[in-house]
């Protein structure tokens, strides 16, 4: 198939539209965030590209964007290890979102700190299918646009500094692009969990194929317009979303504290950012979601957490993004069918690194 018949007839292909950066707040954002079933190990990594912070003689449009990348490895007994921002990642990295992509068609995914270590080498491949594309706009001409998908599989190498090990992982892909800066996007939360494979949930026990269940919320809370919070719950049935629970149909609600100890700031230069004390992490969040006759709650509890301080790209003060671990219990009726299930995931808590 020509390139030509592939753009026609499949879209562009991806992960993002071909569109310039014109401004230095574009971005585009692939996040990656993937468990162990069973070892506790956690892999997390966001690769992005941004836009320049002045005019480039020669550059396409004037502008030339820089890329980014990190990565945090979690190991259970030695906890976690995290690259600079300077993360060495593929030219072409795998996602979910580039087409042609059938199911099933494993293919590569290689970050790695500079320094070596931590770095993960994994072959992933996707079982499910992504929800729709979702938009949050706010503070004047910003904006959010993301789309996700659970239930992508791999097997690799994981790398820390005590060394290597293979696992089997399980997690979520995300596409997000926009113009945006870190303390105008304000806080959100994030998080995924899905249900493990075998028992009277499975179909067929596979542990290949999608998960029985997963799940996925967001909340975006700029802080302008008043009116600019959104967010969704979503289910997904054995690789195929069933239902999307919209903002006004969520209540969210967070109890206790991470301990402090368990919260570590990454990464490894971020001592020269002058960041801030760490903010309180909520240690448990629950959210309800009702639309209709359907319901669902989802209780997740922290165990550690990682917090990477984010330069700020408008002040002098980083912006904290948190990613969280420890397991989540999802219970619930949707098209008359419950959904019963517990599972280790991962929350993202992000707000002001001071506040």
């Amino acid at each position: 198939m020509s390139s030509d018949v592939a753009l026609s007839e499949l879209g562009v292909p991806g992960p993002f539209p071909r569109s310039e950066f014109h401004h230095p707040l574009d971005r585009q954002w692939l996040h990656y965030a993937f468990l162990s079933p069973g070892s506790g190990h956690a892999v997390i990594s966001n690769l992005s590209v941004l836009g320049a912070e002045h005019q480039v003689v020669g550059a396409p449009e004037g502008w030339a964007p820089q890329r980014m990348a990190i990565l945090l490895v979690h190991d259970p007994v030695h906890g976690w290890s995290s690259s600079q921002f300077n993360a060495v990642q593929p030219d072409r990295p795998w996602s979910a979102f580039r087409l042609p992509h059938p199911h099933a068609t494993p293919d590569g995914f290689a970050v790695a700190a500079a320094a070596g270590s931590p770095a993960v080498d994994l072959t992933l491949s996707r079982t499910s299918r992504p929800c729709t594309s979702q938009c949050a706009p706010f503070a004047g001409d910003q904006f959010l646009r993301w789309q996700s998908e659970p239930g992508v599989r791999g097997r690799g190498t994981l790398r820390t500094p005590q060394g290597e090990v293979v696992r089997d992982v399980v997690g979520y892909h995300e596409r997000v692009r926009g113009r945006w800066s870190w303390p105008d996007l304000g806080g959100w939360v994030f998080g995924f969990a899905n249900a493990p494979s075998g028992g009277e949930d499975a179909e067929s026990g596979d542990e290949q194929g999608p998960p029985p269940w997963s799940v996925v919320f967001t909340l975006i809370q700029p802080e302008r317009p008043v009116d600019a919070v959104t967010g969704s719950v979503m289910l997904w049935r054995r690789g195929r979303m069933v239902r999307h629970f919209p903002r006004r149909r969520l209540e969210v609600a967070v109890h206790g504290e991470l301990d402090r100890d368990r919260v570590v700031l990454v990464p490894p230069l971020a001592a020269v950012l002058a960041t801030a004390p760490a903010p309180v992490v909520p240690r448990r969040l629950v959210i309800s979601a009702c639309l209709g006759a359907d319901r669902l709650l989802l209780d997740f509890e922290a165990f550690t957490a990682a917090r990477i301080a984010n330069p700020s790209e408008t002040s002098l003060r980083p912006f904290s993004v948190h990613e969280l671990l420890g397991p989540c219990t999802v219970h619930g009726v949707v098209s008359g069918e419950p959904v019963d299930f517990r599972a280790d995931g991962i929350v993202e808590f992000a707000g002001g690194a001071g506040d």
